[in-house]
Formats: structure tokens, sequence, C-alpha cells
């Protein structure tokens, strides 16, 4: 168990009197386990205290180069010496939208937010006002940020009949669950039924193609390509966690499934405040006055949208992304983990699945596979907790959800995890 020393039950102590919760709202810990974080280096963070973790959590996805990266950090130390921010368009903004168009299926054009949540809210809108029509059809236990909208059916309570909504959040008005239409992942069935009944209703349907961490089952994703073609309805991935994750090109390019526009976040930032909705000219024409028809322009404002400093730290990350053999070591760090927990879990009896890809996955604890949201309902969350528990008691840092491999993940830390996995698992039935 990590000590925490007076200065860090200080800190820890400040943040339950000045945050609500105690956090910023992202991760927490249980209290006997809670600690700040001080730094990051590579593939490791420590806390306070000075304990060192090795980190699969990675910031929730975006330092996919470890924290911390020479080419990043030089990159933002030039950028800041330049000036932090202009209210105008920036050379290194242009030069990111350029590399986007450059390696994304569906882009063709760009426009800069600080955040997934606000990239996933304009994606909506855009869609909205292309379309003429205000509803929006998304999946049950899909995430696409904190807005209204994107919160209808995260974590539904009650089992709703589709494709009525339930709001997850405080807050909400009642209004917008009307303007909601939710589906189950992976059936594509359902999935066009709803869409034949209420085509003449949608704006756009928006899917993560790997739904946190649910693989789309084979057609899927193509069948949901093929009807809202039909339909003339735009189809946006949100690619906040997969672009440049699943393969350079995203998930579009990995499953080979091109949607009409996107959101990207996380790794194209370098782990600075920046995202992106992208997509064909078409459908981000409304952001232009010049040519949009009044009732369907978007105006879309951000102080901090575009910023050079965000856009020097994403053009470093993506640069050492596209340098070889990068995706390949990226797959075998994960593959190993992936590898080990199967192993492992057989070896002593505990039901899991492993769900998703090498590059970025979860496991439940169940016998049954994980194909959509109620699916992993049936997981033991118990389990669940005992093992994120027990990891990180082993200096092993993991989030609510996944696992997030990075290009410098050493053979060590792969091994002083699996060690960990093998003293964790044979004691979760208990």
């Amino acid at each position: 168990m990590a000590q925490r020393t007076p200065q860090e039950r200080r800190l820890l102590d400040m943040a339950a009197q000045y945050m609500p919760g105690g956090t910023n709202g992202n991760q927490s810990f249980n209290e006997d386990l809670n600690f700040l974080v001080r730094e990051g280096r590579g593939s490791h963070v420590w806390d306070v205290s000075g304990n060192e973790y090795v980190d699969w959590m990675m910031g929730s996805g975006p330092m996919i180069l470890g924290h911390a990266h020479p080419a990043v950090t030089e990159a933002v130390i030039k950028a800041v010496e330049q000036g932090s921010t202009f209210f105008s368009t920036s050379e290194k903004s242009v030069l990111l939208a350029e590399e986007l168009v450059n390696a994304i299926p569906c882009a063709e054009q760009v426009r800069f937010t600080t955040s997934g949540t606000d990239a996933c809210f304009q994606a909506m809108r855009v869609a909205r006002a292309y379309r003429g029509r205000d509803k929006i059809l998304k999946f049950e236990g899909g995430y696409h940020g904190t807005s209204d909208y994107a919160q209808m059916s995260v974590t539904p309570s009650a089992r709703e009949e589709f494709p009525n909504s339930e709001a997850n959040n405080g807050g909400i008005p009642k209004a917008i669950q009307e303007l909601m239409l939710i589906a189950p992942f992976n059936d594509l069935e359902t999935t066009t039924a709803i869409i034949d009944a209420h085509h003449d209703e949608l704006g756009g349907v928006i899917v993560e193609p790997l739904q946190r961490a649910l693989v789309p089952q084979p057609g899927f994703l193509k069948g949901l390509r093929e009807v809202t073609a039909h339909y003339g309805i735009p189809l946006i991935f949100d690619e906040v966690v997969t672009g440049f994750r699943l393969a350079y090109g995203g998930a579009q390019e990995f499953y080979g499934v091109v949607p009409d526009m996107c959101t990207v976040g996380k790794i194209m930032g370098g782990g600075y405040p920046c995202a992106a909705l992208v997509g064909q000219a078409e459908f981000m024409s409304v952001y232009d006055k010049s040519s949009a028809d009044p009732d369907s322009f978007v105006s879309q404002v951000g102080t901090l949208n575009g910023n050079p400093i965000a856009s020097a730290a994403g053009l470093a990350t993506l640069a050492e992304m596209r340098k070889e053999g990068a995706y390949q070591r990226l797959v075998e760090v994960g593959g190993r983990l992936c590898q080990a927990i199967k192993d492992i879990s057989k070896q002593h009896g505990v039901p899991v699945q492993v769900c998703g890809e090498d590059s970025i996955f979860d496991i439940y604890f169940s016998d049954r596979p994980m194909i959509n949201y109620r699916d992993t309902l049936m997981a033991d969350s118990g389990m669940m907790t005992r093992f994120m528990t027990g990891l990180l008691e082993r200096g092993i840092l993991r989030g609510n959800q996944k696992f997030y491999p990075s290009i410098v993940h050493t053979d060590e830390d792969i091994d002083r995890t699996i060690q960990a996995f093998e003293e964790v698992i044979p004691g979760l039935k208990g």
C-alpha cells in the first residue's frame, strides 16, 4: 500500500474542501488509495508523496507517446515563445487541419474546438442544420461528451423501449428526450427499423465505431452506412477515442467504413485541449456564411479554438505516429496484456471477456459475450472493483474504463503489470 506524506494528505483535504467530490470531475479512487498526481514521464506517473505507478490510463487516451515526450515538449516550448492565443487563425492550426484532411478518409474540411464534447455537439448541430431536421439517433451506452443531447441513455437505469431516450444527468430539460432516438449498438435490424420509421425527422446519426470497448459486429457499420446513405441522413463517427489509435486514419481506415463527418480529439491534440469536427465540404459548408443558406448557417466561435500551442503539440504527436513501427509497437503492447488476462483468468476459473482491439481494450468479468450496452450490465461489478483496487495497490494505474497502451510502455512495464494480474486475478472470486 502506498504511503501518503503529510503534504499530500493536506492537499487531498483541500481538494475535498474546494472541489465537489474532491475531484475535477474526472477520475476518482477509493479514499484509502486516493492520490494526487505530481508529474508524468513516459509510461509512469508519480503522486505528491513520490509513489510511482505504471500508467495504463494515459490521460484517458491522449498520451499515446507517453507523458512529456521530448518532441512534443520541444514543439510546445517553441510555440509558447511565439504567443499563447490570438483569436485569429494561426499558422499552426492551418497545418494541423491539413494533416487531419490528409489522414482521415472522410475529411475535406476541419472546424476546431477545445474538447471532444464540443466537437460532438457541433457535429449534431451541423447535421441538424444541413438536413433541416431536429432529431438525432445515437446508441444506448454510447458516450459523446457531456452536452444535454449526448447524455441521453449513456448509462440508463431503466430499460426504456427503443427508440425512447433517458436523461442520465441532472439539469437536462425533459424536452431534450424527445429530440434523441436510441438504438441498440450492434443490432442492425432494430436500428434500420427505427431509421425507416423516423427518417423524415432525423437530422443525423452519431455512433462510436468502437463503442467504449465493444467491437462492431461484422456488417454493422457497413449496414449503418448504407441505410443512412439511402435516406440522405448524415452519418457521424465519434472518433475522439479511436482517431489515430486504431490506425493513423482511425476507425474509418481500420474497419473500412467512411462516414460523412467525424469528431477527433485526445491524440490529435498531443495532450492539450484540442479537438475537431471534420467532414465532407458539402456538410461543413454550413459554417461558411458566404455560401450557407441563412436558415442553415451555423455560427461557431471559441476563444481557444485552434489554439497554436495545442496545434503545435498535435503536429508533433502525429509526426511521431507516422514513424515506421509505431502502430506495430502499440498492438504488440496491448496484445501481450490481452493475452495475459485471458490466460491467467482461464487458469484460475475466472470468467472474463476481453473486449476491444489490441490498441485499446477493456475487460468484463462475465461468461457471456459483450455485444451491446445491456450485456455489460450483466458483468460482475464486484470483481471489477477488486481487480482495479488490487492493481492500484501494486502500483498499476488504469481508469474506470479501458486500458490505453502507448508506444512508450516498456517490456518491463508489461512484465510488471502481468505480475500484478497473476497476484490479483486468483483472488477475485473470493
